[in-house]
């Protein structure tokens, strides 16, 4: 499965970004996408997940200014981003989940970076 990942760039504090992430290959039973993110220095944490179902899970610091989507017949996520804070700014990554058997997979990265 490869993921690539777009929509990153240079935003000021408040404004908005749309990231993308299309996933081809073997696609079979992927059924959870998603993004996380890593700051220099720190872990890498989650932003938020998706099924094929579209249940959808945040992390609460990015509840109610991001919004995570799904096409299933384009194998694509999305990530609207809105009011972006500097402390936002950081690597985001695609994420997939292939289950029944569990195989995780990862995207590039695309960076985000917000000024103040």
């Amino acid at each position: 499965v490869q993921l690539q990942a777009s929509g990153g760039g240079l935003v000021q504090a408040g404004e908005s970004l749309r990231l993308s992430c299309a996933a081809s290959g073997n696609i079979f039973n992927i059924n959870v996408m998603g993004w996380y993110r890593q700051a220099p220095g720190k872990q890498r944490e989650l932003v938020a997940t998706i099924t094929r179902g579209g249940n959808a899970n945040y992390a609460d610091f990015v509840k109610d200014r991001f919004t995570i989507s799904r096409d299933n017949t384009k194998n694509t996520v999305y990530l609207q981003m809105n009011s972006l804070k500097p402390e936002d700014t950081s690597v985001y990554y695609c994420y997939a989940r292939r289950t029944v058997v569990i195989v995780d997979y990862w995207g590039r990265g695309t960076l985000v970076t917000v000024s103040s």
